[in-house]
């Protein structure tokens, strides 16, 4: 069954590689084989910076991932169907990898929003303001959990409401993800989150969060990140050292959540953002028993199978919810 997944780091990992002059091709050697074997035909591939960076560095570390993803891009034109429109998802490209080009955070921006107009004109329609650190806009699951939105943030929303690029609260804090859902004018998602009713962990959405999101017509991404599925003893955000793997999550844990969030808010508002690392440094074992990486992707769909779900409603959190949202999102 086909997949579109609402989160990949893979254009992070193809500036990462190309940096450290270690694999050219990297795409086409090493992520493409995964997602066909996993039947992942398209998803939100993001560009993502890692908070280590100081201020003065951000910008040049932008510029250099927008040009190794533009590069892949255009090197590839026979591998890659970028989706910038209404009309990209009607007409998708099933032969191709189709792909919404996102930002993962948006700390480049600094005081200027003219940013927004940039990533835009380069073919990006999805961003999160924050990654989990505090920046000029808002605030991530790291930050002051009394800090939100900046006026800032408030005006950047209210320009990527205009421009028609959609707004994910991952990685937010939860005043964040409050003065963002007051501030936009339209539905958002939650890319990679799971529940925290089953996961107490900062990353992860309250019932609230939930019921809101569902409430606007946005998504929830569930997220193959073990640490978001199980709380572990030593558990961090960032990284997954100390992590007790004799418990380690498995793909019957990660069904768990989608079961919950059926219940909560009904099969229309669910869908997949793996989040799969496992080629990231120090993350090799960073995703669950049974869906260890991609190409284990239809794993996921056999269980649900398992536990009753009808091919239709299984065919809505694989691919259709998401592609529904977009074709009411976009112009």
């Amino acid at each position: 069954m086909k997949i579109f997944d609402l989160h990949a780091d893979i254009w992070y990992d193809i500036h990462r590689k190309k940096k450290e002059g270690i694999e050219k091709d990297r795409f086409k050697k090493f992520h493409l084989e995964r997602l066909r074997k996993g039947e992942i035909f398209g998803g939100i591939f993001v560009a993502w910076l890692d908070s280590k960076y100081e201020k003065e560095q951000v910008e040049k570390e932008m510029m250099l991932m927008i040009n190794a993803t533009m590069n892949e891009i255009n090197n590839n034109k026979d591998i890659f169907h970028i989706l910038k429109s209404k009309e990209d998802f009607l007409n998708p490209n099933l032969k191709k990898i189709n792909v919404l080009m996102g930002i993962e955070g948006l700390r480049v921006i600094e005081n200027n929003l003219d940013w927004l107009d940039t990533f835009y004109n380069l073919g990006f329609r999805h961003a999160t303001l924050t990654w989990n650190e505090e920046n000029s806009l808002g605030t991530g699951v790291l930050g002051d959990k009394e800090r939100g939105l900046t006026e800032l943030g408030k005006k950047a929303i209210e320009k990527m409401d205009k421009l028609g690029m959609i707004i994910d609260v991952s990685h937010a804090n939860e005043k964040t993800f409050w003065d963002i859902y007051n501030t936009t004018k339209r539905p958002i998602i939650a890319s990679h989150s799971n529940c925290k009713s089953f996961c107490d962990v900062p990353r992860n959405l309250t019932d609230e969060q939930i019921k809101a999101i569902a409430k606007k017509g946005g998504l929830i991404g569930l997220n193959a990140y073990i640490g978001f599925i199980k709380k572990y003893e030593y558990f961090s955000p960032i990284k997954i050292d100390n992590v007790d793997f004799t418990k380690r999550a498995t793909l019957k844990d990660l069904v768990n959540h989608i079961d919950y969030l059926v219940n909560l808010v009904g099969i229309n508002h669910v869908a997949f953002g793996f989040d799969f690392c496992e080629y990231l440094e120090g993350h090799s074992d960073s995703n669950p028993i049974d869906l260890e990486d991609a190409s284990k992707s239809q794993n996921i769909i056999q269980e649900l199978l398992n536990r009753g779900y009808t091919k239709e409603d299984i065919e809505k959190i694989a691919y259709k919810n998401f592609w529904n949202f977009a074709i009411n999102f976009f112009k």
